[in-house]
């Protein structure tokens, strides 16, 4: 989550305590995190669901709502100086502890589940010459993608999360391939192709349904937008963590569009949609030849080893922040001599390798981890734009630092109707889903209160508590009945 299509998902490796980042190195986080293994998937994703107009109308909605989303993250930075985790602490400011847990958990899930995309795509790649492996899903798929989760574990845990050239490297090595392919893509650029598939395939259903079957893929893609927020607290001025993520935002906004695009002028979209993953490899091979094919199975795999090594250090990040906010159990906080938090990597690791597991009962193994990254994530998302709206209304209360303006209110106000017009796209079935991630979490938010000796719920808490229980019971129960399937 966080491309996927990641899709955004972030190479922001986090900076010693003494390092101040600047504006430059912040808009690189940014660009870093959303440009990931996603990216790599758009042409297939899309065609699966919309041709050229709805592509256009999706990429529309998304960038408005995302640019709004952006705008939240730079208000909020200015605005509450005082939070530093980022999406899960706004959540808690704006809606009490057991919603920011809430977004603390949905959002290291969302990260989890993100990791799983990758090396379903790895193996998918290689799947290529190595059948066995299929399109990452297979037991053989599954058992490789093991060994290099729990390889990366140990890796970490020495203390690699000090290694802050990564991000840099890793960006140059995975957009290159990208602006390639973009450039190469215009120069085969078949007009007639493309207006065939303007209007969409048979298959495709109306232009609504077309853009709704989008949006999860959208937010998958843009995961990572608040990546300089996460790591505001080491900023050198405040003020460029708002600046760097509406740069980076409108940077890989225009990468991301352009992909998705001019595929459509390159090959039939229904041929498109009957690609391998990553279709991006596909489509520059119907273009150029063999080479385009390994060109982009090159580029993909230095990104996802990058994105996953980065989006495992701030999911562990996110837990530990609320192991010592004391939203989390005690043990959470703990790290070791190179100080890396072992416990809370050990905890990402483990439900990574569950979600790994399941993906060998899923039709779409990457799709089904792509749209859960993304539906975990627009809880913490929509609880981040409503904190906005909040503190729009209630000028210089709460903390907050100077008088908003009618345009931040404006703009929170539309970020957070986006965000909840994405939980309605996402579908009745990964809503449930998610439920079943989020009420076992619950015993955490229990264990946490019980070590301060604390009341485990207030009569609010207990309702929402009570609503995400029975949501999971219900989402159990139509999985196991055949209802909804993965």
């Amino acid at each position: 989550m966080t491309d996927t299509g990641s899709s955004a998902r972030t190479d922001a490796v986090e900076p010693p305590a003494s390092v101040k980042l600047t504006l430059l190195t912040l808009t690189a986080m940014v660009v870093g995190s959303m440009v990931g293994a996603g990216v790599f998937s758009l042409p297939r994703r899309f065609a699966e669901e919309t041709g050229v107009a709805g592509a256009l109308i999706a990429w529309a909605i998304a960038g408005v709502g995302m640019l709004m989303l952006a705008f939240v993250f730079q208000t909020l930075a200015v605005r509450r100086p005082d939070l530093d985790a980022g999406v899960y602490a706004y959540a808690k400011a704006g809606f009490g502890e057991y919603l920011g847990f809430f977004s603390a958990f949905g959002y290291w899930a969302s990260a989890c589940v993100g990791n799983v995309t990758y090396w379903v795509l790895i193996m998918s790649t290689i799947g290529a010459v190595w059948p066995s492996l299929g399109d990452g899903d297979t037991l053989l798929a599954v058992a490789l993608s093991t060994l290099g989760l729990w390889a990366f574990f140990f890796l970490i845990r020495r203390g690699v999360k000090e290694a802050t050239a990564i991000n840099k490297i890793v960006t140059v090595a995975k957009v290159v391939p990208i602006l390639v392919f973009v450039i190469l893509a215009l120069f085969y650029f078949q007009p007639s192709v493309f207006a065939d598939n303007f209007g969409g395939a048979d298959y495709a259903g109306s232009l609504f349904n077309q853009v709704r079957g989008t949006m999860l893929a959208t937010v998958f893609v843009f995961l990572g937008v608040e990546g300089a927020s996460v790591y505001s607290r080491h900023a050198k001025r405040r003020e460029d963590v708002g600046r760097a993520t509406v740069l980076g935002f409108l940077s890989v906004f225009a990468i991301f569009a352009s992909v998705t695009i001019v595929s459509y002028g390159l090959m039939p979209m229904g041929e498109i949609a009957e690609l391998r993953q990553p279709s991006m490899a596909g489509v520059l091979e119907h273009a150029v030849g063999t080479w385009g094919k390994a060109f982009v199975s090159v580029g993909l795999i230095v990104s996802v080893l990058g994105a996953y090594l980065a989006w495992t250090l701030m999911a562990a990040e996110v837990l530990f922040v609320a192991a010592e906010d004391n939203d989390m159990p005690r043990f959470l906080s703990r790290s070791n001599t190179a100080d890396v938090p072992v416990p809370a990597l050990l905890m990402t690791t483990l439900l990574s390798q569950i979600v790994l597991v399941v993906t060998m009962f899923s039709d779409d193994a990457f799709n089904f981890a792509l749209d859960l990254t993304s539906a975990l994530s627009l809880i913490p998302f929509f609880l981040a734009a409503a904190f906005a709206v909040k503190i729009a209304f209630r000028p210089g209360r709460e903390g907050t630092v100077g008088d908003s303006t009618r345009r931040e209110l404006v703009t929170a106000a539309i970020a957070t109707l986006y965000t909840a017009f994405l939980l309605y796209a996402a579908g009745l079935k990964f809503v449930l889903i998610s439920f079943i991630l989020y009420a076992p979490a619950t015993l955490l938010f229990i264990k946490a209160r019980r070590e301060q000796n604390r009341r485990l719920f207030s009569p609010a808490e207990a309702v929402i508590c009570a609503v995400s229980v029975v949501g999971a019971i219900v989402g159990v129960t139509a999985l196991a009945t055949g209802w909804i399937e993965l």
